[in-house]
């Protein structure tokens, strides 16, 4: 009898540029390459979904997607010439973590797309993107806050969170304020539900409401403090500054989701964040407060 659940595989729990990052020499990327085992490598983030451990949607295409799906034995051809248990994508943000792992799903294989206007407005504008043959892939658009049925017994909603444009959009945005707005997906199966929220700038009432409407949120972590990267001496801009709460602090995650009834879970991980070092009092103070860290391979069943 096939499964009547919901199942999330987390293929990636880091943010841009994945832990350790190619080109940084902080604490926790040294304590990754030493082989410490109190941290973990993580690729940059994507989880995958079936209704059925047969069929898998992904939300998210990192460009790490080829090595997490090499990783991943459930996403593995099941007969030749040509298969693959992936039969489409869900896109909820235009950077470059969460699209340029599309380009590896330019191998002639059906696969459906599905995003919200203005991300497949970024992959039109883009050529590169046309390798993927539209005989053969099927971009789809989502309304916000409108259900779509993917197949396979998986249900999608966008959620609109808080959030900014990408970077490489930066110095359009004047002229483009709505270039690339940033989601949350909502994912229903068999009367459960998942939300992947990578990205969100600010805990408002309407975030909160939004994600009480599911039994799991993977929620974003990306820094543990606002001015993380800042004191870390790797970057000049605050975490709200990029489009991310802060885990602690006034208005971060540990204030402003106390309540929520969900298992709550972070992922996209900044290689900074002290979350990712187990035993850390950062660590100790999440889990205390209710919370997970992602790492790359959790199962999540429901």
């Amino acid at each position: 009898m096939p499964p009547s659940g919901l199942t999330a595989l987390i293929l990636g729990a880091g943010a841009g540029g994945g832990v350790p990052q190619w080109n940084c020499a902080c604490r926790v990327c040294q304590l990754v390459r030493s082989g410490d085992a109190r941290v973990c490598a993580s690729t940059q983030v994507g989880v995958a979904f079936s209704a059925d451990e047969t069929h898998w949607l992904l939300v998210g295409a990192s460009p790490d997607l080829r090595q997490q799906i090499l990783k991943t034995p459930q996403l593995h051809p099941r007969e030749g010439p040509r298969d693959s248990p992936i039969f489409a994508t869900a896109l909820i943000s235009a950077d470059v973590d969460g699209i340029a792992g599309l380009l590896v799903l330019r191998e002639q294989q059906r696969l459906s797309v599905f995003a919200p206007g203005p991300v497949l407005e970024v992959l039109r504008r883009n050529a590169v993107f046309d390798v993927l043959n539209p005989a053969m892939v099927d971009r789809i658009h989502v309304a916000p806050l409108h259900a779509v049925d993917c197949g396979y017994g998986l249900t999608l909603t966008l959620l609109p969170m808080p959030g900014k444009v990408p970077l490489y959009l930066e110095d359009r945005a004047a002229e483009q304020p709505q270039a690339a707005p940033t989601y949350a997906a909502l994912v229903q199966a068999n009367g459960h539900r998942v939300i992947v929220a990578p990205a969100c700038a600010e805990i408002s009432d309407t975030v909160r409401s939004h994600l009480r409407l599911a039994d799991v949120v993977f929620f974003d972590g990306t820094l543990f403090t606002d001015d993380e990267m800042i004191t870390a001496g790797v970057g000049t801009k605050t975490g709200r500054r990029m489009g991310h709460v802060p885990v602690s602090g006034v208005g971060g995650s540990l204030e402003g989701l106390a309540d929520l009834p969900a298992r709550k879970i972070f992922l996209h991980i900044n290689n900074t964040n002290p979350l990712l070092l187990n035993g850390s009092p950062e660590r100790r103070q999440a889990e205390e407060a209710g919370f997970e860290v992602a790492f790359d391979g959790m199962e999540v069943r429901l």
